[in-house]
């Protein structure tokens, strides 16, 4: 079968790929076209449309300052898509954009499957009626989302987390070797996740940074973004600030704790069993919409919000502070704060399920 696929963010790139290669063993005949990134292109060398990096946009001011070149995109996908006519096409989360193909797609009478549920239970519910008329198949992989889906009259199938299958696959690491290969120094880790886009980066890294004299036994090392140039991290390091560039699980799995920005990195990082404080801190404006538009929600970061209570500490806007970094950084490198998280990361694997998220998504996509 011919298979489309849209995958807007690196998050998207990495899972589209691991399905890709489920689907590819469940169908051998399996030709694809995407809009994704590095690793979707490396499966089979397929043809990649546009990188994820020409699409990601987020906050609501960049956004509406991005519009046109976002309307623009969108146009073009539906011409290429017709085009291609696919047996199938699969979106994967990246909803505003997604949301549009879909009902294109289904005018057309091709296939829609959506793989990775757009957050739709913390905001813009009212999408959901989009997805009861122009989705064939709803995929999840957070427990939850399979009730939120049926309270609306979906039925969604839970498949497990992919993150789990693309981390049970990791080989083992040897950490001196690590250090040595990135020319980092003997002292334990402090791995610093800032996240993908440029304009959150450049928010909390420098935040980030700011609890340096406090953990001078440690050194601190961020892990660069495949979205950013190398280049842009060289104004945050120096002889004892240091950058890797697309090696994020390698380095977690090397580090004592991390500083992560709020997003699928907070959920990777509990996965790898890596003690971890949330960060978020975002424009004023753009805050101030958020709050009133995201619904009913405890938490932000992924992992509490599995768990419904708080594994994790999160750090939002004014509290994303130097004194707080370095109270809640101190209480989980050692002694009973790092024990009751690690417990917690336990229980999260748990409740997220065994390995196989692809190929359960791939067989039913292939066989219905």
């Amino acid at each position: 079968m011919k298979y489309y696929i849209i995958a807007g963010e690196a998050s998207g790139d990495l899972h589209a790929s691991n399905l890709m290669k489920s689907l590819l063993k469940k169908d051998s005949q399996a030709e694809f076209r995407f809009w994704g990134g590095d690793l979707m292109t490396a499966v089979a060398g397929f043809e990649l449309v546009k990188h994820y990096r020409e699409l990601a946009f987020m906050g609501f001011l960049e956004v509406a300052k991005n519009l046109g070149a976002i309307l623009k995109n969108i146009k073009y996908c539906k011409k290429d898509l017709q085009h291609y006519q696919p047996d199938v096409l699969i979106l994967v989360d990246y909803p505003g954009f997604n949301l549009r193909i879909a009902e294109f797609a289904k005018s057309l009478g091709i296939k829609v499957v959506y793989y990775i549920s757009p957050q739709l239970w913390a905001w813009k519910e009212g999408r959901v009626e989009k997805i009861r008329k122009f989705v064939d198949e709803m995929l999840v992989i957070l427990p939850f989302e399979k009730d939120f889906y049926k309270k609306h009259n979906v039925e969604a199938h839970f498949v497990g987390h992919p993150l789990l299958d693309a981390i049970s696959d990791l080989p083992e690491i040897d950490i001196d070797q690590f250090k040595k290969d990135n020319n980092l120094n003997a002292k334990e880790i402090i791995a610093l996740l800032p996240g993908s886009r440029e304009q959150e980066v450049t928010k909390m890294l420098e935040l980030m940074l700011s609890i340096r004299p406090h953990f001078e036994e440690y050194q601190f090392v961020i892990a660069g973004a495949p979205s950013l140039p190398k280049e842009f991290y060289q104004k945050f390091t120096d002889e004892n600030v240091h950058f890797v560039s697309n090696k994020t699980y390698d380095l977690l799995r090397c580090s004592k704790a991390a500083l992560v920005a709020s997003g699928t990195a907070t959920l990777e990082t509990a996965l790898l069993n890596i003690p971890e404080v949330v960060c978020y801190r975002t424009s004023t404006v753009s805050y101030e919409i958020g709050k009133r538009v995201v619904k009913n929600l405890k938490y932000i970061s992924l992992v509490n919000l599995i768990m419904d209570k708080e594994i994790v500490t999160e750090l939002i806007q004014s509290d994303l502070n130097t004194k707080k970094l370095v109270k809640e950084l101190n209480a989980i490198l050692e002694g009973k704060g790092r024990d009751e998280m690690l417990s917690g990361f336990k229980q999260l694997r748990a409740k997220l399920g065994g390995k196989g998220a692809s190929d359960e998504a791939a067989e039913i996509i292939v066989n219905g």
